[in-house]
């Protein structure tokens, strides 16, 4: 009997790791060209290293041709990260051995390639970067109970050590490997059993959607399990440096802008979104944060590493055009063609007091890349064209598409100092709610924005914008705050000031009512001389913008500006449009400073009064008794 049951134990394990070489297998069909997969082996092979008839790839290797920079000290945590990802779909092979089709299933998983295979969408890839990066321990499966600060601590120094290097052994060059902590089963035995009958099933039928669901198995465990907060921020720090990445850039040109103070500028963003998981209060990342956080606030901070896996699609070693003339067939154009040592075009035309590649690749994270990577344009920058209403409608106003509304600035004191500050108080209710945290920040600053999908205008009556506007913190702690349909008063501009999130202020204070300003449940609002603003968080909702998912709680921040930019999402159409619109203006304004007046001159200013082109024609009509 016991040699029966080591029979079908054994033929279970080639079984499942024949099923395993039948996906990579099917990836490599289904997901890449011909071409592709040439250029893939190429580079595979060119730099493998061999032991017992087994090539693999070390994590030096795996480091050194994706450019990781060493000053950001991640290249292990993405090695980590593959030799999970490698050992798809089953994680009990976990560490696997990168060998080529280990690596492919990294690379199908990291490009998402895996659409014509796999039905499952992003949800499940983050879900699988979870736990590659996550530990796991068996304390923490009794009662969901959190590991402390010290035992998280601990179980990521047994991670470092069960995730050292993972070489071939000889004569048993398939072997199980031990794992990560977190793929190891609580419940000795039985859950694992099922989990590989859940593998074969799904694998003998190569039927996608089950390959996932087997995969899902480990949502038992992944409960129990939490990403320490500083490897996550190194993680942060890379996928900063990888979000302009264009799959034919080296990610050594972009780490080259990483001097001693853009470092440190790369250090605080991190700090401000590793923040946003409140670390003050958790000892590590756990999967219901993790997903809250990166499907609100962080959709796309994973991206970058689509374009950096995706150099895999190209050798060096290959050149197609020599292969044209010898052979005389028509060859076809690489993936990912070779690009001559030429410097980056820069993702922005200037820096701005507040925007910098840092904070540009911080917003990349919950708007797409795409739309903000050398295709934003600075509209109105304070400290160059003055801190006015005037100059802000100037400067903003013809810009007919999308754009990106910036403010940073110091918290105010809880009793106002100063005529200035008291004045600006005055104009608001009296403040019940706190400050917000201040995260891992000890200067008081603070730094909000909104995104306006539609063009600026002055909005006495109703305000602007649609359900695609969205305001959001960058510091101390990152968040995105999106828009409701329970109230549309997305943005304001009036003489009273700048608004996302509260209605329009009243054209004239109504007998018996407060003069004071009505603010929103989620709301930022600069006043009249933007020299002051506040934002508001109230918990139980209800306005323009959803409150927090993440901070339960209710906070006001009053702030003295320091900075107001406005930037522009476009290219040079639309910068062509404002530029019409700017000179149409003067022209305009040209002509009613040339009007010739007739001998009747009281007569002509009046009809010329009507039809308002000069005089006070802002100011209302008189009422009919």
């Amino acid at each position: 009997m016991g040699q029966g049951h080591s029979e079908e134990q054994g033929a279970t394990r080639v079984s499942t790791e024949q099923l395993s070489h039948e996906l990579a297998v099917r990836f490599a069909k289904k997901c890449f060209t011909p071409l592709e997969i040439m250029h893939f082996k190429d580079v595979f092979s060119s730099l493998a290293d061999e032991q017992d008839g087994i090539r693999y790839w070390k994590e030096e290797t795996l480091c050194r041709f994706l450019a990781l920079p060493d000053s950001l000290s991640s290249g292990h945590l993405v090695y980590q990260m593959s030799t999970y990802l490698g050992a798809f779909p089953f994680p009990i092979l976990a560490p696997s051995i990168l060998t080529i089709e280990a690596m492919l299933k990294v690379v199908v998983i990291m490009t998402e390639r895996y659409g014509k295979v796999l039905k499952k969408g992003k949800a499940d890839r983050n879900k699988l970067l979870f736990r590659s990066l996550a530990v796991f321990d068996r304390r923490m499966s009794v009662g969901h109970e959190r590991p402390s600060h010290e035992i998280l601590s601990a179980m990521k120094d047994e991670e470092a050590e069960g995730a050292q290097e993972k070489v071939p052994v000889k004569d048993e060059p398939h072997s199980h490997a031990t794992g990560f902590s977190i793929d190891q089963s609580a419940n000795d035995g039985d859950e694992e059993e099922d989990d590989d009958e859940l593998a074969l099933a799904a694998l003998e039928s190569l039927d996608a959607i089950e390959v996932f669901k087997h995969d899902q198995r480990a949502d038992t465990k992944i409960h129990h399990a939490q990403i320490p907060f500083d490897n996550f921020q190194r993680l942060v720090m890379l996928l900063l440096i990888t979000a302009p990445l264009d799959s034919r850039e080296s990610l050594s040109k972009h780490a080259e802008r990483l001097t001693p103070s853009m470092l440190d500028g790369l250090r605080k963003v991190a700090d401000s979104i590793v923040w946003s998981f409140t670390p003050e209060q958790n000892a590590g990342i756990s999967y219901e944060s993790f997903n809250t956080i990166i499907t609100n606030s962080l959709p796309f901070i994973f991206d970058g590493l689509n374009p950096l896996f995706e150099h895999f699609l190209f050798s060096k070693n290959i050149d197609l055009s020599r292969r044209k003339r010898t052979s005389g067939v028509r060859a076809l154009s690489p993936t990912i063609p070779q690009v001559p040592d030429t410097p980056l075009e820069p993702l922005i035309v200037q820096e701005g007091e507040i925007l910098d590649t840092n904070i540009l690749s911080q917003l990349s994270f919950f708007l797409k890349g795409s739309s903000v990577f050398r295709r934003l344009r600075p509209l109105y920058l304070g400290g160059e064209a003055g801190f006015s209403l005037g100059s802000f409608e100037q400067k903003v106003f013809n810009w007919r598409a999308p754009s990106i509304l910036l403010v940073s600035g110091s918290r105010l004191p809880h009793i106002p100092q100063g005529s200035r500050e008291r004045a600006f108080a005055d104009t608001l209710p009296p403040k019940r709610f706190p400050n917000s945290s201040a995260g891992n920040s000890t200067t008081g600053r603070v730094l909000f924005g909104a995104y306006l999908d539609v063009p600026w205008k002055h909005t006495n009556k109703e305000a602007i914008g649609s359900s695609s506007s969205l305001l959001f913190q960058l510091a101390p702690i990152h968040e995105v705050f999106r828009a409701s349909t329970v109230s549309k008063d997305y943005a304001t501009c009036t003489k009273s000031g700048i608004g996302f999130g509260s209605p329009p202020p009243r054209p004239k204070p109504v007998s018996g009512l407060s003069s004071q300003l009505t603010l929103g449940a989620v709301s930022l609002l600069l006043d009249e001389s933007l020299e002051f603003g506040v934002f508001t968080h109230d918990r139980e909702g209800g306005g323009s913008f959803y409150p927090s998912r993440s901070r339960p709680t209710d906070w006001q921040d009053r702030f003295e500006v320091e900075s107001l930019e406005v930037w522009g999402c476009g290219g040079d159409a639309e910068a062509e449009k404002q530029r019409a619109a700017w000179a149409f203006e003067a022209r305009e304004a040209e002509a009613r400073r040339n009007l010739k007046l007739g001998k009747d001159i009281e007569a002509d200013r009046a009809l010329l009064e009507m039809a308002g082109l000069v005089g006070n024609h802002g100011a209302s009509g008189g009422s009919m008794g």
